[in-house]
């Protein structure tokens, strides 16, 4: 059986967790989109509750629906996804859900991208491709203005949503388990800064950004180790929060390869 009607009532649920962050919350399902992010998905562990599909699905043993191309068309935010749309649970990312990463990682020093009150999903999924790219610990998201199963965060991210363990809490909450597992607290912000690579970054540590409109609170400077800036030799005093956040980390990757001799 084909699904041809925008009116069928798991079309309109679908479209309504795409749409409605109040819905992917009382349901405790989100949708992923396209056959790379949906395995990584999978391999993450997380579990497939449908998958609604052009053709056939190369995801054997979990429920299949085929659709029209006209019902397609109205789901699919975006043409090239190979046919694949899937409705997913979701899972609750705490905290103490990072002290095993943690306790694996001490040997090299964990690494953290903390993001105070990010508002944009696109700027959050292009920082978890950065964290993915340089093998950071997590992504730890405080106060979030975006639901971390937003569709467009998780294009944004291209499944890294998944390959990284996300975590949204308080900042109260972040500081103090940071404090409690001894990661250095580094703040990314101009007043009263040192330059990010005269800052040692073997140690385990966080490294903590705010909003470019008005930055990070006091309440994170006054929690912070050390801050840290990045030099601006153009006119303007403020880089793209993503693109920050990849220097950041990719300078924290080159000091422990340096350390440990791979560079």
């Amino acid at each position: 059986m084909i699904i041809s009607s925008t009116q069928n009532p798991k079309i309109k649920h679908l479209l309504e967790l795409q749409q409605k962050s109040s819905e992917r919350r009382k349901c405790g399902l989100f949708v992923v989109e396209g056959k790379r992010e949906l395995e990584h998905c999978i391999a993450a562990g997380y579990e497939v509750e449908s998958i609604y599909t052009l053709d056939d699905s190369p995801f054997a043993n979990r429920p299949t629906y085929m659709v029209s191309p006209h019902v397609y068309e109205r789901i699919a935010y975006r043409g090239s996804t190979e046919g694949i749309i899937a409705v997913v649970r979701a899972k609750k990312h705490t905290l103490d859900h990072l002290r095993p990463s943690l306790t694996e990682k001490a040997t090299d020093g964990a690494l953290f991208i903390v993001l105070e009150r990010v508002e944009k999903p696109g700027n959050l999924g292009a920082v978890l491709r950065s964290a993915d790219a340089a093998a950071a610990t997590a992504v730890i998201v405080c106060d979030p203005l975006t639901d971390l199963y937003n569709p467009n965060l998780i294009r944004a991210s291209i499944g890294a949503c998944f390959t990284v363990p996300t975590v949204a809490c308080t900042s109260e909450e972040c500081i103090a388990w940071m404090k409690q597992n001894g990661v250095q607290i580094l703040t990314a912000q101009l007043q009263d800064s040192h330059l990010y690579y005269d800052t040692d970054m073997t140690l385990p540590t966080a490294i903590v950004m705010g909003t470019e409109a008005t930055g990070l609170t006091d309440l994170w400077r006054q929690a912070a180790d050390a801050h840290i800036r990045i030099p601006m030799q153009g006119r303007l005093d403020s880089l793209n929060v993503s693109v920050s956040a990849a220097i950041l980390l990719f300078e924290a990757v080159r000091q422990r390869n340096s350390v440990a001799g791979r560079i």
